[in-house]
C-alpha cells in the first residue's frame, strides 16, 4: 500500500475525492444487511478523510509526476516516444545486446560439444 501526500486543493485530491464518493455511493448495495455490520457514513467519513491528515507521496512518485509535467510543458513527449523506438532507444540496445550474448553463448557451446565427442 502507498501512501501520497497532496494538497486538498489539488486537481489529484479532488479527483481522489470524486473517485471515493463513487465507490461510497456503489458500496452500501454491496455491503450485507446483518445487523452489526457497521456502514461508512457519507458526508462525515467523507469530511474526516478531507481534514484529518494529507497523503503522503514518495519520492518515487514525486519524481514519476515531475517527469511527466515537465514532459508536458516542453510538449517533448511525442519526441522521446519517436526516439525511444528507433535504434538510439534504450530498450533496443538492451535487446540488441542479449541478442549478441546469447549468440555469443551458443557459438561457445557448441565449442565446448565438439570438443567433449573425442
Amino acid at each position: 500500500r502507498v501512501t501520497k501526500e497532496v494538497d486538498s486543493t489539488s486537481k489529484e485530491a479532488k479527483a481522489f475525492l470524486k473517485q471515493q464518493e463513487k465507490r461510497q455511493s456503489a458500496a452500501p448495495a454491496s455491503f450485507p444487511t446483518v445487523s452489526g455490520v457497521k456502514r461508512p457514513s457519507g458526508m462525515s467519513s467523507l469530511l474526516g478523510k478531507i481534514g484529518s491528515k494529507k497523503q503522503k507521496m514518495s519520492t518515487l512518485e514525486k519524481s514519476k509526476l515531475d517527469w511527466e509535467n515537465f514532459k508536458e510543458e516542453e510538449g517533448i513527449v511525442e519526441e522521446l516516444a519517436i526516439h525511444n523506438r528507433g535504434k538510439d532507444g534504450y530498450i533496443e540496445r538492451k535487446a540488441f545486446l542479449e541478442r549478441v550474448d546469447h549468440r555469443q553463448f551458443e557459438i561457445e557451446r557448441d565449442i565446448r560439444l565438439s570438443r567433449m565427442k573425442p
